[in-house]
């Protein structure tokens, strides 16, 4: 990362927060978001999480945290890896990076294959360049729920591990 790149990402990141946030999704918003994870979860037994993230702490820009390595943070701390067949997938949005990041625990990760939920993201990327925030996320959420009804499918009613919510961190 030059050294205009960092200066440009550090003044994206001062100038996203959480008001930011609450344009690209007001509740109404969020809700679409919840319905789709639980109407996804209906059809697979797998368990979704979506957080999304204004932006970060100036000193995690300068210190070059990643997209990537922040959900892998925010995974642990969500518990999304605590669920009974190692299936929680979390879906993040660093918004003022407008990254989607997918993590997956070991379940899922292996039953997809480990390049599976790339193309999910970059449609979710597409959608945001084109500031269709709530879109993006849902349709990804729903493109992910049918990876996920190939190797988990539901066959049965089951427990809701984690909670359908979105996180805004």
């Amino acid at each position: 990362m030059t050294h205009r790149s960092l200066a440009r990402r550090l003044l994206a990141h001062v100038a996203t927060d959480h008001l930011s946030v609450r344009r690209a999704f007001p509740r109404a918003a969020l809700t679409r978001v919840e319905e789709a994870i639980a109407a996804g979860e209906r059809r697979h037994r797998a368990q979704i999480c979506f957080a999304v993230e204004a932006a970060l702490h100036p000193a995690h820009i300068l210190r070059r945290l990643t997209p990537r390595e922040r959900a892998l943070e925010v995974f642990g701390l969500l518990r999304v890896w605590d669920t009974e067949e190692n299936a929680g997938v979390l879906v993040y949005l660093l918004l003022a990076d407008h990254d989607i990041e997918i993590v997956a625990d070991r379940g899922a990760a292996r039953a997809a294959g480990p390049h599976a939920f790339e193309p999910i993201a970059a449609h979710m990327e597409e959608a945001f360049a084109g500031g269709r925030f709530v879109d993006g996320v849902v349709a990804g959420i729903d493109e992910l729920s049918a990876l996920l009804a190939m190797h988990f499918p539901r066959l049965a009613e089951g427990p809701n591990e984690l909670p359908d919510r979105a996180v805004v961190l």
